[in-house]
């Protein structure tokens, strides 16, 4: 975590917090999740599904992982640091535009369609999890892998 500089808290969530970072290296602003859990080996962090799925997606419309630190058994995902998420974006005086709309359906399910095409589904899609710079499918800590077997968990942290 020496490469980064932590600028600010941005959320917390159920399995981790997220702030916001600065590389010293290259100046670029970047979304560091620092787990809650701790963690006593590299092999128990790569396992993790999150890791897993994450490090296979690369595609434009789905939140890009950087990379993956272990220091003091604290775990932490840099991220491409985006501004917003879509429940951030909304204002409720007006509509988003139709053509607004079409845009980010758009982005979302080429995003969507990209992950199941490698074997993966969310599980928790959500205007908080969508995040925006161009809305993106964020937050992969309970995506499974299609081939997985049940019983799937049916609390996933948000209420279906």
């Amino acid at each position: 975590m020496n490469r980064y500089d932590t600028l600010k808290p941005l959320g917390d969530g159920t399995y981790g917090s997220v702030l916001l970072g600065r590389s010293l290296e290259s100046g670029q602003l970047v979304a560091i999740k620092k787990m809650k859990r701790k963690f006593y080996s590299w092999e128990e962090c790569i396992n993790l599904r999150e890791v897993k799925s994450l490090k296979k997606l690369n595609h434009a419309n789905v939140v890009k992982l950087k990379e993956v630190i272990r220091e003091n058994d604290n775990l932490y995902f840099v991220f491409e640091y985006m501004k917003e998420n879509l429940y951030q974006l909304k204002d409720r005086t007006k509509l988003f535009p139709e053509s607004a709309v079409r845009n980010i359906m758009y982005q979302i399910l080429q995003g969507m369609a990209f992950i199941h095409k490698h074997g993966f589904f969310h599980r928790d899609m959500k205007p908080e999890n969508l995040l925006c710079m161009g809305p993106e499918p964020a937050d992969f800590g309970l995506a499974r892998e299609i081939r997985s077997r049940p019983p799937y968990t049916e609390y996933v942290s948000t209420r279906w």
